[in-house]
């Protein structure tokens, strides 16, 4: 019997690893990541033996080497974990509670059929499923939930998975097990459903919000398309209008400048000719790049630019055609140039300049946004990118950037040096 729950345990311990390797990303190569994993897995072995062979009768030995399992579980999942959050911790208390479900098939069986052999073959069965339905089915959603942030803090959602696990925990192994009270058999597999079922729908309740927040700052960012290209058809209409009226009087002009030629009049004649270079360059449309998407969104934002008499030094190269959404990028680019021009306006007018540089191919995409700063600014600790210093329901923009770059591989970072603040982002796409 003994032996029995040895193998068990070691094979919930697998699992647990297992389930902690596919749902986090790692901080670490593989070789490290499972190197690390695999030592966990040793320490689980190792102190299964003190509750199971040394003390197998103490309550005390149990519950204290129980507690020493939770945090070296949650402490792996923590140290392996590229990013280190309360999403990690929901993640690494989530796996326990699925390893929980199949630690808790083999006990059923073996007190049903009393063979060691079958309880075993379907603890693997189930722990197996389990991990292929998970992986399968929600792997996705939870990475997406985990590498963006549409949640702020996790720690409140981190309390579903501990009741539950302290709810298996008293139903099915301290201080009775299900073979002392084979009654909660039952009442254990109506939790296992309920708990299976309730993480269901909260990851499906989060993928919708998620999704309803990329509607919303879609609709924004076509808003500002629509109002940007409203803006370019009026100034294209404007500028027609006036370089009809200017080809109609050029006849004038042409009379006036021949009859100052006669005259002598050199000096009249260039005032005329400055008069007309001065409307048609009025009349002349902007273009920034050969994106139509991208131009309006940079004619918009020069637009602002300007209306704060902010000099911007603008290297803009994006092609018609692009690998990645046009729609994405203009609005990576839009809230950064942003960024910019809030600092920027309130400066002394020598210092109110922007450095922008944007270039992208078919096989990379370089974003760089320099300018001057004045008041600290605060960089988070896990992205490297600033945090605004608003509060809550502030900085969504640089949430929006920090989303773009990890879904393109992007490496991006922020640089404060000498009173200049810059942000690089650069990417190898079609990877």
């Amino acid at each position: 019997m003994i032996y029995f729950k040895n193998i068990s345990y070691s094979i919930s311990h697998v699992f647990l690893m297992l389930f902690l390797y596919l749902f986090i990303t790692h901080r670490y190569s593989k070789t490290k990541t499972m190197g690390i994993c695999f030592g966990s897995f040793l320490m689980l072995s190792i102190s299964d033996c003190l509750k199971l062979n040394i003390f197998p009768d103490s309550d005390v030995c149990y519950l204290l080497v129980t507690v020493f399992q939770i945090l070296v579980t949650q402490s792996t999942g923590i140290f392996i974990s590229k990013e280190r959050n309360s999403r990690v911790l929901f993640m690494g208390l989530s796996a326990s509670n699925y390893v929980i479900a199949g630690s808790i098939v083999p006990s059923i069986l073996h007190i049903y059929t009393g063979d060691i052999i079958i309880a075993l073959v379907g603890s693997f069965f189930v722990h197996s499923s389990i991990l292929y339905i998970l992986y399968s089915k929600i792997r996705n959603i939870w990475l997406e939930q985990y590498e963006t942030e549409y949640v702020k803090s996790w720690w409140e959602l981190c309390l579903i998975p501990v009741f539950f696990y302290c709810g298996f925990s008293c139903l099915a192994f301290f201080p009775h097990t299900l073979y002392d009270n084979p009654d909660n058999i039952l009442g254990t597999l109506v939790f296992l459903l309920t708990m299976f079922t309730s993480y269901v729908v909260v990851l499906r309740y989060m993928e919708s919000e998620s999704k309803k927040k990329d509607i919303y700052w879609q609709n924004v960012l076509f808003e500002s398309y629509i109002k940007g290209l409203e803006d370019q058809y009026y100034l294209v209409e404007q500028s027609e209008k006036n370089l009809k009226i200017l080809r109609h009087d050029m006849r004038h002009y042409s009379e006036m400048i021949n009859y100052l030629l006669s005259q002598g009049e050199y000096d009249e004649i260039k005032k005329i000719t400055a008069y007309i270079n001065d409307v048609a360059d009025e009349n002349k449309v902007v273009k920034y790049c050969s994106n139509l998407i991208v131009n309006t969104i940079l004619s918009k934002m020069m637009e602002r630019a300007n209306h704060y008499q902010i000099a911007v030094d603008l290297d803009s190269q994006v092609p018609k055609e692009l690998t990645i959404n046009d729609y994405e990028l203009s609005s990576v680019i839009a809230n950064l140039f942003e960024n910019a021009i809030i600092c920027v306006k309130d400066f002394e007018l020598e210092k109110r300049t922007i450095q922008i540089k944007i270039h992208c191919t078919q096989e990379h995409l370089l974003i760089q946004m320099k300018n001057e700063y004045k008041d600290p600014i605060t960089l988070d600790s896990l992205t490297g990118l600033p945090k605004s210093k608003k509060g809550k329901n502030h900085g969504l923009g640089m949430q929006s950037v920090l989303a773009f770059s990890q879904k393109i591989g992007a490496n991006t970072g922020c640089y404060c040096e000498n009173g200049i603040f810059q942000i690089l982002m650069f990417a190898k796409l079609n990877q």
